[in-house]
């Protein structure tokens, strides 16, 4: 975050940014996202300003299934399961949103 924002700053825009929980800062491992999330909180509560939010893959069901159109079966499919990216799923999200929640109060509580 320090980095990229660094890079900002220096191309003269604003220096706060948007953390993908997912992807490549979670090695494409959806159940990392919580770490991530963690670790964006830990600096939000420490203070910083420079994330201005968080994107994460989240779903009912965590995980996903493969379905290709023409050949898989629509019936198949689980509902509330993701058919692209890995997903959290629902008690994990609502975990990432109470760390985050947590930091912003930490933070608040400490103007």
């Amino acid at each position: 975050v320090g980095s990229a924002c660094k890079d900002l700053a220096a191309a003269k825009l604003p220096a706060t940014l948007m953390v993908d929980c997912s992807h490549a800062n979670s090695s494409k491992q959806h159940e990392k996202q919580l770490d991530v999330a963690r670790d964006v909180a830990a600096q939000i509560a420490g203070g910083s300003r420079q994330v201005c939010g968080v994107m994460v893959e989240s779903h009912i069901h965590a995980g996903a299934q493969k379905f290709t159109p023409g050949k898989d079966q629509v019936g198949d499919l689980e509902y509330g399961k993701s058919i692209t990216d890995a997903c959290l799923g629902w008690d994990a999200s609502l975990e990432l949103l109470q760390v985050l929640d947590e930091a912003v109060r930490t933070r608040r509580a400490a103007r």
